[in-house]
């Protein structure tokens, strides 16, 4: 099979090559990005003469002659616009995605309107059942969320609750934070793994959760948590808050009487951006600053971003604990998931664009194999049950990514 990866010249994409130029079954990895220069370091770093490189730009340029010629297509953008835009792209050439943003799309999150290009005659609201629909009259399977978190979690969760007689509730854990010792010397106890300016985003807007049985809004970072994580001979305090890691859980676990997705960090770092938050410096709303508009979060973007990035030598952690609960057999019941993934030196791959990345070609090539087969958009939860979950996990075990279910 030929696989695409979109924005495959950054960290994530590139992670997505060269796992999978490494699968017997594929034999071309083609990477779009717009950058010559950038797209040949790739190419050299994967080291595969499957893979082939195709120069342009997804916020301007068509490439349906370019998705045309591959049977899957990996989605490694970091914003809604390029994402929707090459998601129609592909619907229409009748290519199937894999999509690692964190908005489920079928679902689009009307408060964040700006970057959506819609069709004609077609509302935000309706936007979403519009590509579903879509996809299945171009018979196209879009597995979407499909990374880490959204991506890995929701496959877990998922399978505890198939686990239960009856799932009562369910919380995801995830986090890629840097490792113990590294983030003593980095503001915030973080360091950059993922796009920053998305980070920020989620620590400000409101979010679906489920309690007592319905859907109702709540403030991120609400709902703090500290807990111990014993596993895997680790022994470490972290802490943890409500983000929208995982927003297709809201529609598609509608039995479930309590759920939210919580995103782990080092203790201390959520006490200092609510400090950030509390002083302003997180808003969007433009302040004058000598006569000129200045939007304060583009600001602290610009200005702490160097300044987190990781330095040589240092690497990230990503973590997992996530929880289902309900009954078993007449009983209470529980099932746990548990990850702790370091990165990868030897080939200069962080934690997160291991978790992130291998999970989204692991999906990919299950994909094009058919394992995954539904078409339309169809949520990680809802794409890998039974021998698909099995290989599922497997296949990450074989790259060192362990996944341990404890049922209690």
């Amino acid at each position: 099979m030929k696989i695409l990866v979109v924005g495959g010249t950054g960290k994530i994409g590139s992670a997505v090559a060269w796992d999978l130029v490494r699968e017997d079954a594929v034999e071309a990895v083609g990477l779009v990005g717009r950058s010559a220069l950038r797209l040949e370091e790739v190419r050299r770093w994967v080291g595969s003469p499957k893979v082939h490189l195709h120069r342009a730009d997804v916020a301007r340029d068509d490439l349906t002659p370019i998705l045309v010629g591959y049977d899957v297509a990996v989605l490694a953008l970091p914003d809604r616009r390029t994402s929707y835009r090459v998601v129609e792209q592909g619907i229409r050439a009748g290519i199937h995605l894999v999509d690692m943003l964190e908005e489920y799309h079928r679902r689009p999150d009307l408060h964040e309107t700006e970057g959506l290009e819609l069709p004609p005659g077609v509302s935000p609201a309706e936007y979403g059942e519009w590509l579903h629909d879509e996809a299945r009259n171009n018979g196209v399977t879009f597995l979407d969320g499909m990374g880490f978190a959204p991506g890995l979690s929701n496959i877990t969760v998922g399978e505890g609750i198939r686990k239960l007689d009856r799932a009562e509730s369910a919380v995801a854990r995830v986090g890629g934070i840097p490792e113990k010792e590294v983030a003593l010397h980095h503001p915030l106890r973080y360091m950059v793994t993922w796009a920053f300016d998305h980070v920020l985003r989620e620590y400000v807007i409101r979010l679906p959760v489920i309690r007592d049985g319905r859907v109702v809004e709540v403030d991120a970072l609400t709902g703090r948590e500290r807990f111990r994580f014993r596993e895997f001979g680790v022994d470490e305090e972290l802490e943890c808050a409500v983000t929208p890691g995982m927003p297709s859980f809201i529609y598609t676990r509608t039995g479930l009487r309590s759920f939210a997705e919580k995103t782990i960090r080092w203790p201390g770092h959520y006490d200092a951006i609510q400090t950030l938050k509390e002083c302003g410096l997180l808003n969007l709303e433009p302040v004058e600053v000598d006569g000129r508009p200045v939007i304060p979060r583009e600001v602290l973007c610009a200005v702490l971003t160097p300044r987190l990035l990781p330095g040589p030598g240092e690497g990230d952690v990503c973590v997992m604990w996530n929880t289902v609960e309900g009954m078993k057999g007449g009983r209470p019941a529980r099932v746990d998931y548990y990850l702790w993934d370091e990165a990868d030196r030897e080939h200069g791959i962080s934690s997160m664009a291991r978790v992130t990345g291998f999970s989204a070609a692991v999906g990919a090539r299950m994909l094009g194999e058919g394992k995954v087969s539904r078409p339309g958009i169809v949520a990680p939860e809802d794409a890998f049950a039974g021998d698909p979950y099995r290989e599922f996990i497997s296949e990450l075990a074989k790259r060192g990514i362990l996944v341990r279910e404890v049922e209690s």
